[in-house]
């Protein structure tokens, strides 16, 4: 490993950047963390990212895109001192998570499973984090960080030899690199740069995304409910009582849920929420956004002298919450291939890439399998199915050596 040698700094790219190990496409927390935790690790970084944005005027407000992290994440983001760094009065640890089926029958009950933190033997099945927190940490850390060089600009094309890789910038400029790493999102400008084919499939759902203040106190609880014709309605504890929610949405009914005032929305949610946390009301100020659903698998994680890591590797259905986690289990297992390669390879070496690409699959192809058929599953209307489902759901809450191994897996411990 080389030695660090030089603080983070804003800069325009010369006619080639040159002295960088590694360069990260992509200004989401995912390549942003990507860049601290491989130049903690001793490597050179350039983290190329479009001009930054404002930041919202309102910043006691609070911001409808959350992330629930789990235990991989944590560490990893205290691995590199942006944990700590966040606010913590705006950080909502979930004790217990509830999932419930879509209603009961003559032939069984609703399906229901239960997880909590306390069966599981640690602190909290996972943290509720706001983007914009994560984000103002993370920007801190990079103004501070050595050995990481942020230039702002797009890349407009991509070229590669047997030694290096080359991004030409928007301005004529270029980075030469070992390695490119791709973490620009699930629509890559990166991946689509190289010979990865990928398979795509709309869910014809929309993700609604909101806060909402409730009568009852949360406990820490994180709520989610099924239901075929209204899709996959979650409740994520926030700091006090308040809650986020995240309602994956048939499109037609998202178009109408969108055109909804918040407290008559609220007013919809009152059939799942009202039992336990009481009446809703809309946080001000009022804020709703909403994301189309899409399942994308890259056929690779890799491609010559290029590492996808984040959404630019994998897009899954958002019902688990997983999506952050993947793409930080990424990072994490990108450092570590990268710090225990031999001396004689470099980062973008393609037996090193290798490496990284075995090490990802299994997880990745598990967690695409388990989103994609439970919203299969969760979709169809048809009774036999319906009762089938419940009944497993049940089935698994009562089973509490499974129940634990399902907990182990999705905290990433």
């Amino acid at each position: 490993m080389r030695p660090m040698t030089s603080n983070a700094q804003f800069m325009t790219a010369s006619p080639a950047v040159a002295g960088t190990d590694i360069c990260i496409v992509g200004n989401g927390a995912v390549g942003k963390t990507a860049a601290l935790g491989l130049a903690q690790a001793g490597l050179r970084v350039t983290l190329l990212a479009p001009p930054s944005r404002p930041a919202p005027a309102d910043e006691a407000s609070w911001d409808v895109r959350v992330y629930a992290l789990n235990h991989t994440a944590r560490r990893l983001l205290s691995s590199v001192r942006v944990w700590e760094a966040m606010d913590a009065g705006r950080i909502a640890p979930v004790d217990n998570m509830t999932v419930q089926g879509d209603g009961a029958s003559e032939q069984g009950g609703a399906g229901l499973l239960s997880f909590d933190a306390y069966g599981a033997r640690t602190d909290a099945l996972a943290w509720i984090v706001e983007d914009r927190n994560l984000d103002a940490a993370l920007n801190a850390a990079l103004r501070f960080a050595p050995n990481v060089k942020l230039v702002q600009g797009r890349a407009t094309a991509l070229s590669v030899s047997v030694e290096a890789a080359t991004l030409t910038l928007d301005s004529g400029e270029s980075i030469s690199t070992p390695l490119v790493v791709g973490a620009d999102g699930g629509h890559s400008w990166v991946r689509g740069q190289c010979d990865i084919g990928l398979d795509y499939r709309a869910y014809g759902q929309r993700a609604i995304v909101t806060n909402f203040s409730c009568e009852k106190p949360h406990l820490g609880v994180a709520y989610q409910w099924f239901s075929p014709a209204e899709g996959v309605v979650a409740l994520l504890p926030l700091p006090g009582n308040r809650v986020s929610l995240v309602w994956s949405a048939p499109d037609a009914l998202a178009e109408q849920l969108l055109r909804l005032p918040l407290s008559e929305l609220a007013q919809r949610l009152a059939i799942w929420a009202a039992p336990v946390l009481g009446a809703l009301a809309p946080l001000q100020p009022e804020v709703v956004k909403a994301f189309p659903l899409a399942l994308i698998k890259p056929h690779a994680m890799i491609a010559d002298r290029v590492a996808l890591i984040g959404d630019a590797a994998h897009v899954v259905h958002p019902m688990a919450g997983h999506g952050m986690n993947l793409g930080f289990a990424d990072v994490s297992t990108l450092i570590d291939t990268l710090a225990a390669r031999e001396p004689q390879y470099d980062c973008g070496d393609s037996r090193v890439l290798r490496r990284y690409a075995r090490a990802r699959k299994e997880e990745v192809l598990l967690m695409q399998l388990a989103t994609d058929g439970l919203n299969r599953i969760f979709s169809t209307d048809a009774e036999p199915l319906r009762i089938a489902r419940n009944i497993g759901m049940n089935l698994v809450n009562h089973l509490p050596v499974l129940k634990r191994r399902l907990i182990a897996h999705a905290l990433g411990k």
